[in-house]
């Protein structure tokens, strides 16, 4: 895989270069001109559970709270957002816990972006997590916007690496060999049937990896768009986003570019896979319904019931947030939410 040496733009060979996925996307999403550098940041192209609703950002205050408690009330209790964005959950999960907690809390927003105008002064910025973690390290939407490969399988039955330029068209380029070739062979298998299309969550198993070796005792989580070894996607999940629109990926630095995580691929040992469903339902959020009664006796507290109700059933419904996975990864502690699946 070839690899550009210099910032790359319109005009100087970039456009009409071949590259790997993985370093084609990089470059798009995280180089000087990068996406995850526009001055909208990702809210103005998509929405997450956080976006959706500050019941998730409650619900994570109260994951924090039990990790606090499971660890035995420290003197120091952390959280760490990865893929902060612009510090939305950062900030929700701050105003959203208890005095008590919060006089012991840390809260820091990692995120390659600069630190934006008017957060709240108690959030530390950072470009990289912090060491020692003690506490919560939670990625909401990270893993999917760590690059990979993408393979696809040739006309001799042979999985070959993807190139692309920077306009988006595509060729095939050398065989998979090694490290991936292996992860292939564990993790997405191939049939040799020409146009079949897996990516390489190679890179995702050691951003993972690396992140929670941040955690000296707590709980790391990672919230993605997720499938398993017994459900792969046919032709992969690559895809773009822009302005809150699903597009044609594109590695120009235009669009956010994404593909579905190997979760399974991810787990490390004493960690699992469970539903954002499962997960936030274990947390208090489970979309139900306020009683008619409240309506006749306090129907201001009754449209608000509603109107949470609603927001709780958005992140938890089968077919959208509620699908997302949930890897739970316990350091040192009992799993927080092991009944959430139980």
């Amino acid at each position: 895989m070839r690899r550009k040496t210099r910032d790359a733009g319109p005009g100087d060979g970039w456009t009409t270069e071949w590259l790997g996925w993985r370093a084609a996307a990089r470059q798009a999403l995280y180089g000087p001109e990068g996406f995850y550098r526009r001055p909208e940041g990702p809210a103005g192209h998509f929405r997450t559970s956080v976006h959706a609703s500050a019941l998730f950002a409650r619900a994570v205050a109260l994951l924090l709270c039990r990790v606090d408690e499971a660890l035995g009330h420290p003197d120091r209790l952390d959280f760490v957002d990865m893929a902060a964005g612009r510090g939305e959950l950062a900030a929700g999960v701050a105003a959203a816990l208890p005095p008590e907690v919060a006089a012991r809390a840390r809260v820091h927003a990692v995120e390659i972006a600069a630190r934006p105008p008017g957060l709240d002064p108690r959030i530390e910025w950072h470009a990289e997590p912090p060491a020692g973690v003690t506490g919560l390290l939670f990625a909401n939407e990270w893993l999917d916007n760590v690059p990979v490969e993408i393979a696809e399988v040739d006309s001799a039955g042979v999985p070959r690496l993807v190139l692309v330029r920077r306009d988006g068209a595509e060729r095939l380029g050398e065989p998979v060999t090694g490290a991936e070739a292996r992860w292939l062979e564990r993790w997405w298998a191939l049939p040799g049937e020409a146009g079949w299309r897996a990516e390489i969550g190679l890179p995702r198993d050691t951003a993972w990896a690396e992140a929670v070796g941040h955690l000296r005792r707590g709980l790391a989580v990672a919230v993605d768009y997720a499938h398993t070894a017994d459900a792969r996607p046919l032709f992969g999940t690559l895809t773009g986003f822009r302005q809150g629109r699903e597009t044609a990926p594109v590695p120009d630095g235009s669009c956010d570019v994404t593909a579905h995580v190997a979760l399974d691929a991810c787990v490390l040992p004493g960690g699992r896979v469970t539903t954002q469903r499962a997960a936030l339902r274990m947390l208090g959020v489970t979309g139900a319904r306020p009683s008619l009664a409240l309506a006749s006796t306090s129907p201001a507290e009754y449209v608000r019931a509603l109107a949470s109700a609603g927001e709780a059933a958005e992140l938890t419904a089968p077919g959208g947030f509620g699908d997302f996975g949930w890897l739970v990864q316990p350091v040192g502690i009992p799993d927080p939410l092991a009944e959430a699946t139980a």
